[in-house]
Parts: structure tokens; sequence; C-alpha cells
């Protein structure tokens, strides 16, 4: 039997960071958990024990933090390329790195009708991603939403699917639909305005959620990344990933009641998980950018 080494061997780093930016009285706060992959020539380590060429996951680690004191942290896009770049252009060893950044966000606590200097509350479950790869000096990014949770109480209909014997869900065209998007998009290429870019995008799905009279949560899907490409031009491809969080009417004729779409229970389990992928026609290749999703 033949046993040998596959292609691609990884060392990676995990590190939570909070930067707080103190230039004055009011301070700004960066959360953030940030995921190092570095890529390269590593056989030796894993065939003979050999660690010449193995930049520590210690060293990963302590980078990041260095690099958020040395320079403001700025958006997560820039700071994954600061990094990604210094792997592969300080370590002989490394050929390629991926940068995968989680932004969680907090928001000012009002007081007295005004956001205060430094108390921040967390804004729910909701975070901004990103995923820098750097691959032969070329970069990819990546960058998204996880955990955007909608909802909407009407506006949506699902009917004319296929009944057997197994069916038990009832037709209607008025239903609770709600989901939490998972979103990613791929950039063509870099030097973007990555806030007022993931903004826009963020308002484009929001809007579309809401306004799109939807006969499917998959029709939604596909609206949603429509209006994203539509609008940006920076955008190659948007992938999408959206439970349907189901919303089921209380029965109460029990109790001598009539529900009139007004009383529901929300199921967590089981649901549907609807994923699809929207992309341009003349969308160039994606390279290594998904590699690793």
């Amino acid at each position: 039997m033949a046993i040998t080494l596959g292609p691609n061997q990884y060392g990676k780093a995990e590190v939570r960071l909070v930067s707080v930016r103190r230039d004055g009285p009011v301070h700004h706060l960066k959360d953030l958990t940030v995921s190092t992959s570095l890529r390269g020539e590593l056989a030796a380590t894993h065939l003979t024990g050999d660690n010449a060429g193995v930049l520590a996951t210690d060293t990963q680690k302590n980078t990041v933090y260095a690099f958020a004191k040395e320079a403001p942290v700025g958006e997560i896009e820039d700071f994954g390329l600061r990094l990604a770049r210094h792997f592969t252009s300080t370590q002989e060893n490394i050929t390629g790195a991926r940068i995968k950044i989680d932004e969680h966000g907090w928001d000012r606590i009002t007081v007295g009708g005004e956001p205060h200097d430094h108390a921040f509350s967390r804004a729910g479950d909701e975070r901004r991603t990103t995923a820098v790869t750097i691959q032969d000096g070329r970069a990819w990014i990546v960058s998204g939403v996880d955990g955007l949770t909608l909802l909407k109480s009407t506006g949506s209909e699902f009917h004319g699917f296929p009944r057997d014997q197994y069916t038990t869900l009832a037709e209607t065209d008025d239903r609770i639909l709600a989901t939490a998007v998972t979103a990613r998009w791929r950039y063509r290429g870099d030097g973007i305005d990555w806030a007022e870019s993931h903004r826009e995008i963020r308002r484009l799905m929001l809007e579309t959620f809401a306004t799109k009279h939807s006969l499917s949560l998959q029709q939604t899907l596909y609206a949603m990344g429509e209006a994203v490409l539509e609008a940006r031009g920076e955008v190659a491809e948007v992938r999408l990933s959206l439970p349907n969080k189901h919303h089921f009417l209380v029965d109460l004729s029990p109790f001598g009641l009539k529900n009139d779409n007004e009383v529901f229970y929300a199921a967590d389990r089981p649901y549907g998980l609807i994923e699809g992928t929207i992309l341009r026609d003349d969308a160039e290749d994606p390279g290594p950018a998904w590699d690793l999703h």
C-alpha cells in the first residue's frame, strides 16, 4: 500500500481581538474573530518533523495583535489584506494565505438622546464577514454577513407544490416569512470602498426582502442576489443561504376563537434550508476565492 501526503497543508490560528481607538474622548471599538490559514511547502514538518519552514500559530496570533496596534484596524477587508500580504511576503515557505474575519457589531448606548462616547451595547447576532485570499501575489476578497435575521408578516405565499401521502403542509396565500441570512459576495478586485459597498449591499438585500411579493423563499433569494448584481458593479457573484424559519398558526378553535393570521408559534425544528448562487454571465473564474468556505 502506498501512502502519500496530500497537496494541501495548512497552518491555522484563530484570534479574538478587541481593539479600542482612543484618538480623543470618542472611542472607536472593533470586535473581531480573526482566523489565519497559511499554505506552503510544509511537507517536511509532516513527514520528518523538520519545522524549519513552519510559522508557528503563536507567531500568527501575535502578528494579528501587533498589526492592530501598529495601525488602526480599519475596514476588515483592508486588515485582512495587510495580514495576508505580510505572511506571504515575509515567509519564504508560505505561498498562500487565507484570512477570515468576523466583525461583531456594537452600537453606542444613547444617553440623553445622544450617543455615548465610550459605552456600547451588543447589536444582536449579526456579523460582518470577509475572507481574503492571497495566492501567487494576487488577491481575492469574499465578504458578507451572517445572522441577519429578517421577518415580514405578510406579502409571502407558498402553494402549488407537489403533494403525496407524506405531505401535511397546508398551502397558503398569506404567511409569515422569516429567515436568518448568510450572504457571501465575491468582489471583482480590490481597492473598493469596503464600508460603503457593504452598507449598500446590505440595504439592497433588506429592501428586496421587504418589498418583493414572494411566492417562495427561493424566489426571494434570487431577487435579493439579483438586486445586488444589478446595482453593484464591483460584485461578481452572490451566494445566499436562507433557512426557512417557519411560523405556524395556532389552532384556537378548541377555545371557540378564530385565528385570523394573528397568533403563531415559531418552530426552530424542522426547517428548510434554501441555498443558491447568483452569478454574472461575464464573471471571471473565482480561482481560490471560495476554497475552504
